[in-house]
């Protein structure tokens, strides 16, 4: 049975910052053969005038560390925003279902492309979280339907944050 999510009323100002991706899980059958690859990715999230939100997100791939800028546009409902993703060429969903702002978020994610697909992350201030938060991602990401293989701790990384901004319009590599 799958858990009715309750989408929480968000404080830009509270959510803005510093937040590390500690743990995904993913339907889609390509992300097995990756996920012993996965590192924990740092993100940097900048709460816009009109309620929308600009994401940094920077990750080390084949020791290369890479960023990739998002602009989160807000919707009628709080917590919930669309962005266009220009490596999909299509508009994705994303969800914040939990956070208490200061430990960790829960994170919904979907798109559609031949099929749906959905993602759940949990972010954490810092690249280690509570055992109890740890838990709550997994019962979430069980409840939605995703089996124990695909539910994912990425492993820890150096701080990876190039010197280099992103322009919004792709990956920057430094």
């Amino acid at each position: 049975m799958k858990m009715k999510i309750s989408v929480l009323v968000l404080s830009l100002l509270l959510f803005a910052g510093r937040w590390y991706r500690v743990g995904l899980a993913y339907d889609s059958p390509a992300f097995l053969a990756h996920k012993e690859k996965l590192r924990v990715s740092t993100g940097m999230i900048i709460p816009l005038a009109d309620g929308s939100v600009n994401l940094t997100m920077w990750t080390t791939s084949s020791s290369v560390c890479q960023n990739v800028a998002y602009q989160y546009e807000r919707t009628g409902t709080p917590g919930h925003y669309t962005y266009f993703s220009t490596r999909h060429n299509r508009t994705k969903d994303i969800t914040v279902v939990e956070s208490n702002y200061t430990e960790y978020a829960l994170v919904l994610k979907n798109k559609k492309f031949d099929r749906e697909y959905t993602q759940v992350a949990l972010y954490g201030r810092s690249q280690k979280v509570k055992h109890d938060v740890l838990q709550k991602f997994k019962s979430f990401a069980a409840s939605r339907g995703f089996p124990r293989e695909s539910i994912v701790m990425p492993h820890l990384t150096e701080n990876c944050q190039p010197s280099v901004q992103g322009n919004g319009h792709g990956r920057q590599q430094t």
